[in-house]
């Protein structure tokens, strides 16, 4: 009995991660629930126990998978000894990772920001809420480098984060419709370079 909870909360997060791959891949309107269900090998009823529809299993993928996955990357920032270093340091990482493959269908989240903002104000906040929590968290970095003495007290900060965010975004979006990843590192690069002429040299 005392595994039940257990076997059902893994059912819950295998039916999210194969929502968000099929929603990456064809986008949330072309998702199909059979295709999801086929490739887990569940049954609809185990579905629709934890997600009573479709709209619902898109919402939790926003709320449960992509958010927290995406703060993971970005919330301790401000937290180091070096934030702006480890702004520059996770920009230049996704630089060097990013590939054709994973180019070219995009960032989830922008996917759904530009399939599904205009047609559902539930997607449109919840992705919304993901952009706001990432400017937020650069935004702390930079305000911290700055009272640590390691970065350009002039700058704007907010301004400065809104200009990682959109520019990380434009972006992939330039990627997916050319499918030529070397367009990405072309603007991080440049990215990269106005931050490190941020930083204070002592």
């Amino acid at each position: 009995m005392s595994d039940r909870p257990q076997q059902a909360e893994h059912t819950r997060e295998r039916i999210l991660e194969g929502a968000a791959q099929e929603m990456y891949r064809v986008g949330y309107q072309a998702a199909s629930t059979a295709n999801i269900l086929k490739r887990l090998s569940i049954s609809k009823g185990a579905l629709y126990h934890h997600f009573p529809s479709k709209q619902a299993l898109g919402y939790a993928v926003l709320d449960e998978y992509l958010a927290e996955r995406h703060a993971r990357c970005w919330d301790d920032v401000s937290q180091t000894p070096d934030p702006l270093g480890a702004v520059i340091d996770q920009l230049a990482e996704q630089c060097e990772s990013a590939c054709a493959e994973q180019m070219r269908h995009g960032c989830p989240i922008n996917n759904l920001a530009q399939e599904m903002s205009p047609l559902d104000e539930g997607f449109r906040e919840r992705v919304s809420a993901i952009y706001r929590h990432w400017q937020q968290a650069l935004e702390n970095a930079f305000e911290r480098a700055q009272t640590l003495g390691t970065m350009d007290p002039s700058t704007d900060a907010k301004g400065l984060a809104t200009l990682i965010v959109a520019t990380t975004q434009g972006a992939v979006g330039l990627v997916k419709n050319a499918m030529d990843e070397s367009l990405f590192r072309q603007a991080i690069t440049a990215l990269l370079v106005h931050l490190r002429a941020q930083r204070i040299q002592h």
